[in-house]
């Protein structure tokens, strides 16, 4: 196995404790970014200076810049760039708050950006790298009172399914991670909007319900998912797409063969919009 170096948002819970926990162990490092400091104080403690850690909000594009910047000048070379960091909004898009709108887009879409965009000079310089986003099923799929969170997921995939051509000249390729339901506790940190009355009944309704409920099992092991993730970097060339779970594998290939399906019936249709050639 190769020792890389690897930055990674959003480490103080989730997939990226987790995956910081099992490349520590593995004896690699971690460059990780958290908004709270002090919660990988235990790792810290126990891995020295093999974890550089950085506080970091993602709606900070200047502190983007700044925080990547150092990464790369204290640790010399960084060989994998995870975005990791991001969260999801429940309800319908008429209930939802331009603040939470705004912080949803900002945190999820743009700051991930910016994290790319602030590695990939240094990456480029370096002759290589990888970057991996972690995404979710709901980058290809949707579901009801999900609205700004899958905005935030299908513009990302559309950024980075565009960006791995322009770094394939410098040998930077890009992996998409597209998780189903896992067990992280996402569902508990989900910002639920306001609810109207007139939503109540309906399939938004039944989603808030879903979640509030405390009955959900995800299907999906978090140690194994990373594992997964990991094993990308020890790849050539990695997958573009990574799916993970059952339940996102079910869910994608139903909505793919629908969307496929869709297109086959209008090929006649589409054909006919052409310019006649004289």
């Amino acid at each position: 196995m190769t020792q890389r170096t690897w930055f990674i948002t959003g480490v103080s819970s989730g997939l990226g404790r987790y995956m910081t926990e099992l490349l520590l162990e593995r004896g690699e490092r971690v460059a990780g970014t958290l908004r709270s400091p002090g919660a990988l104080d235990d790792l810290k403690a126990k891995y020295g200076n093999r974890l550089w850690l950085a506080q970091l909000d993602l709606t900070n594009t200047v502190l983007i810049r700044e925080v990547v910047g150092r990464a790369f000048a204290q640790l010399g070379r960084i060989d994998v760039v995870v975005n990791n960091a991001g969260y999801g909004i429940l309800g319908a898009a008429e209930e939802l708050t331009d603040a939470q709108i705004d912080h949803q887009i900002a945190t999820n879409l743009v700051g991930s950006i910016h994290v790319v965009r602030a590695a990939i000079p240094h990456l480029r310089e370096q002759g290589g790298g990888r970057i991996i986003q972690i995404s979710t099923m709901g980058g290809q799929v949707t579901f009801p009172g999900a609205t700004l969170y899958h905005a935030s997921k299908w513009g990302i995939e559309g950024f980075m399914d565009s960006l791995r051509h322009e770094l394939a000249p410098f040998n930077i390729a890009v992996t998409i991670v597209e998780p189903g339901g896992t067990d992280t506790h996402f569902g508990k940190n989900i910002v639920v909007a306001e609810p109207l009355e007139i939503y109540a009944e309906g399939p938004v309704g039944q989603m808030r319900a879903f979640f509030g409920s405390g009955t959900y099992q995800s299907p999906g092991d978090a140690g194994k998912s990373v594992r997964a993730i990991v094993e990308t970097a020890e790849q050539n060339p990695p997958p573009l797409r990574l799916a993970l779970g059952s339940d996102a594998y079910g869910a994608m290939h139903g909505a793919l063969s629908g969307r496929l399906a869709e297109l086959e019936s209008q090929k006649a249709t589409a054909a006919s919009t052409d310019k006649v050639s004289s």
